[in-house]
């Protein structure tokens, strides 16, 4: 790799749906130093949330063009609503056939998310989902795919009609969400979407006794610094990624 002069551990193309507004700034928190990224906007003009989502995903090999010749190491697809739609089949298909022309790993959160429960040994989990009942279903559908039995699902709703029902929620609504899946029978809990903000709620549980939590883009970025480093997914640097001793510092700041 080219010795960069902000990326001396690695470089990672972060693919982006056009108006979310959390992947970048929870990206900054969560890489540790030495490892930057570029970023590019997954852009579709389908009418509806399903038929864009599924352009991001037939989109992926030209979005990564936008890079050019950047030494990219990894490339992280930060979507999950698409990976729900093409299913992982599909999915796993179109990250084969990418990396195959390309020299790096392609990442999705949808697989992150996967890779980090079977690091922790889940088999029964619960969802705290920022989504619309029918992505929501789609997502379940996902997860049982991969063999996880889904037992819980907390809803997190908005209200405010000025923006994006998901890029606008706050930490409170979805740390609500959350507790109420606490005393739950649940071997790991997941908060669903690249653009719910999680970060801050993750951290407000200090005193929390239920099973580990992880989120879309915290199980995101773990999983591409792995690839960069070259290192395999385990339960013990995946229980370092979810308590926050990695990047609690850049929070607070």
């Amino acid at each position: 790799m080219a010795d960069l002069e902000y990326a001396k551990r690695g470089l990672v193309a972060v693919l982006t749906p056009q108006a979310n507004t959390t992947v970048e700034p929870e990206f900054s928190i969560l890489l540790p130093p030495g490892i930057a990224m570029l970023t590019t906007r997954l852009v579709s003009g389908k009418d509806t949330v399903e038929e864009r989502l599924m352009d991001y995903a037939d989109q992926i090999g030209v979005s990564l063009d936008h890079f050019a010749n950047a030494p990219i190491q990894a490339a992280a697809f930060a979507c999950t609503g698409a990976s729900y739609l093409a299913g992982r089949e599909r999915e796993a298909e179109i990250c084969h056939r990418l990396e195959q022309s390309r020299s790096y790993e392609i990442v999705t959160a949808a697989r992150a998310v996967t890779a980090s429960l079977q690091a922790l040994g889940a088999q029964t989990i619960g969802l705290v989902s920022p989504y619309s009942p029918h992505l929501t279903k789609a997502s379940v559908a996902y997860w049982q795919s991969a063999g996880f039995e889904v037992a819980q699902v907390a809803a997190v709703s908005n209200d405010d009609p000025d923006f994006h029902a998901i890029y606008s929620l706050q930490a409170g609504g979805s740390l609500d969400a959350l507790r109420s899946l606490e005393d739950k029978a649940l071997d790991a809990i997941v908060m669903l979407g690249t653009g719910m903000p999680t970060l801050r709620t993750i951290l407000d549980v200090a005193d929390w006794s239920g099973p580990p939590v992880t989120s879309s883009m915290l199980s995101l970025a773990w999983r591409s610094v792995l690839s960069i480093d070259a290192v395999a997914p385990d339960r013990e640097n995946m229980l370092a990624w979810t308590s926050g001793d990695n990047w609690r510092g850049r929070m607070t700041r």
